[in-house]
């Protein structure tokens, strides 16, 4: 039976007036076998810790995992996962353990982190019975928030050709290597949010009560995947 150290069941509450630059984040992102979250399977957690806008990039975690699905081959296309590299990796039940582990009571992180959540969150019922209780934060959600009160601004006053986060990255001087890749994809993340932060001091957000409530995510993946935009497992 796996056991994961510490009360996963009770995850510290954040406190709405502290101030976000001193909070501590774990961005995650995760490659996948495709885009059904029924049929398909999670090939890879990688995330990455950042206090406030500083990167911690010495203290990152990833790990493949054998898929309880097969790899597509247009999957294999996006993220480049060969079926042998994954063949003798551990299950996600073992993989989950440790990135609980690795979270811990942290806000989570990512771009369209819905979609990463309804696979995450479909292991953690089957596994652990419930899902996870982290607080959330959606960098697209926060993009386009700001895009409503930036609009003159670069990188907010003509829209990217696309809402995925190769797309909104450029503009903002953020290399990208053209492969997804679930660590490489969580530190270009932690990269945006870091272009977010005085940003967002600058139109009066502060505290993470504020951030909370513009980061939420609300469907922007479920949205953008009906579209056809998306494309990152």
């Amino acid at each position: 039976m796996l056991r994961v150290t510490g009360d996963i069941n009770k995850m510290q509450a954040v406190h709405p007036l502290l101030p976000f630059m001193g909070v501590r984040f774990v961005v995650v992102d995760t490659e996948l076998t495709g885009l059904d979250e029924k049929a398909d399977s999670i090939v890879s957690i990688g995330a990455v810790r950042m206090t406030g806008g500083i990167i911690d990039i010495g203290d990152a975690f990833y790990q493949l995992i054998n898929p309880e699905t097969m790899l597509s081959a247009s999957s294999v296309v996006i993220h480049e996962i060969m079926p042998s590299e994954v063949a003798a990796k551990p299950p996600i039940e073992a993989v989950l353990a440790e990135f609980l582990e690795f979270a811990g009571d942290n806000i989570l992180l990512g771009h369209f982190i819905s979609i990463d959540l309804a696979f995450l969150n479909r292991e953690m019922k089957r596994i652990f019975n419930h899902e996870i209780r982290n607080s959330v934060l959606d960098t697209f959600s926060i993009y386009a928030w700001l895009s409503k009160r930036l609009k003159t601004r670069d990188c907010f006053a003509t829209a990217p050709s696309g809402y995925r986060l190769y797309d909104i990255v450029k503009c903002f001087g953020i290399p990208v290597n053209g492969v997804h890749n679930a660590i490489a994809d969580a530190y270009t993340t932690a990269q945006l949010m870091q272009r977010f932060f005085p940003l967002l001091t600058e139109v009066g957000i502060h505290n993470m009560g504020e951030l909370l409530k513009i980061g939420k995510p609300f469907n922007g993946g479920e949205q953008v995947r009906l579209t056809g935009e998306f494309g990152n497992f």
